[in-house]
């Protein structure tokens, strides 16, 4: 399963996620036999980029806050 497609943090994966609507609106037999397989990949491989793109950015931001909150205690510990 994928997330909602189509969402403003998906933006790069606009292309690919479009050919697999127009895959799916082929009706559900072309679906029943694997002919959206190659383009749902593409998008699952899209997503995951961007999802781990997001993650790290993520995770430097909340890096920053954590020691300017040290920082912060280290000032209060040393005035203390």
């Amino acid at each position: 399963m994928h997330p909602h497609l189509h969402t403003k943090t998906n933006r790069g994966c606009e292309e690919v996620m479009t050919a697999l609507d127009e895959c799916h609106a082929q009706g559900f037999i072309h679906k029943l036999f694997g002919g959206c397989n190659d383009i749902k990949t593409q998008v699952n491989k899209c997503l995951r980029a961007e999802r781990l793109e997001r993650t790290a950015k993520n995770r430097e931001i909340a890096k920053q806050k954590r020691e300017k909150t040290l920082a912060i205690w280290k000032e209060i510990d040393e005035n203390s």
